[in-house]
Parts: structure tokens; sequence; C-alpha cells
């Protein structure tokens, strides 16, 4: 399991040659295709939706891929669970989340986030803390991207932590999974 996602995260573009081959062997099914550019297949994403739906496995796929090349684990690990996941996370784990963030940096991660995230976090706070922090974002002005996206990996790096600590817990459906 390990090799298959590790070589599609490093899969990027095939070669037009292969894929002009790959057309001429697969015509009726790829008439259409633009032979002339590469297309883009696999990659880090694909990687990461791939261990997504494993289950159980990904925990020692990741790190058998953290031996080989520690820069692109850490991208599929970055991919399979984004700010938006956290509103998997259960009440009592967005308490305790919310406990270990600083006022500041929630208001620029929730600055990009899904309004129902948002809600929810506005729901596992104290009506003033949350009325509060909707006065902040309104009163916060346009941010770059970039600097949302950061306060949004921070966020999860510490929800990764709480997780590993086994302070953490997400459910989907009836089942629960440690993040």
């Amino acid at each position: 399991r390990q090799d298959v996602v590790l070589r599609i995260a490093r899969l990027d573009a095939i070669q037009p040659n292969a894929m002009k081959e790959l057309d001429e062997v697969l015509a009726s099914a790829m008439s259409s295709a633009d032979v002339s550019r590469s297309a883009k297949l696999g990659g880090s994403k694909t990687a990461a939706e791939l261990l997504n739906k494993m289950g159980g496995g990904d925990a020692t796929v990741l790190e058998a891929i953290r031996e080989t090349d520690p820069e692109l684990a850490q991208e599929i690990e970055d991919r399979m669970f984004t700010f938006d996941d956290l509103i998997r996370v259960d009440d009592r784990g967005i308490h305790t989340l919310l406990r270990e963030v600083q006022s500041d940096q929630l208001v620029a991660a929730l600055k990009g986030a899904d309004p129902a995230l948002r809600e929810k976090i506005f729901r596992n706070m104290s009506q003033r803390a949350a009325e509060s922090l909707r006065e902040d974002l309104e009163a916060r002005g346009p941010m770059r991207i970039s600097e949302v996206e950061a306060q949004q990996r921070e966020i999860l790096q510490t929800a990764r932590r709480l997780a590993e600590e086994g302070q953490i817990m997400i459910g989907s459906g009836n089942e629960s999974a440690v993040i």
C-alpha cells in the first residue's frame, strides 16, 4: 500500500509520447483526447483522497512515506485534513481546540472558513465570546488568502497535536476516528 500511495503522490504528468501511445491503444475510449499536452494525474491530492478512503491503514502508509519523503508526507497530510474538516470534530473537541487557539488567530482563520464551520464554532462558545468574535470578524478588513491559510494551518497543527494526545475525535456517520 505504501508503495502505491507513494507512487501516486509523486505522479505529476504523463509525457506526450506516452499519452500518444496510450491514445493509440485505447483509441475508441480516448478518441477526443488532446495528446499534445500532458494530463494531470496522481499527486498529493489524489494520494490524500485515497488515504482518506482507506480507513485504518492510512497512518502506517503515511509514516512509510514520511521515511522516504518527509515533505511529500506533510503535503499529503495537509490535504487529508483541511480546516473545513473541523466541522466533523465533535462539540467537546471544538471546546478543547478553542481553549488552545488565540482569538486573533481564530478571527483570521475564520475569514476564509465555510459558514457552517463558523456557526459551529460560535455555538461552542459563550454567547458573549461568540458575539465578540463576530464583531472582530466584521471589523477585520480584507486579508490576503495566504495569511488566512497560514492561520488555518496553525490551527490544524494544534488540532493534530490534540488528536495525537487523544483529546479530539472526528465522527463520520456511526464511526469515530482520531484525527
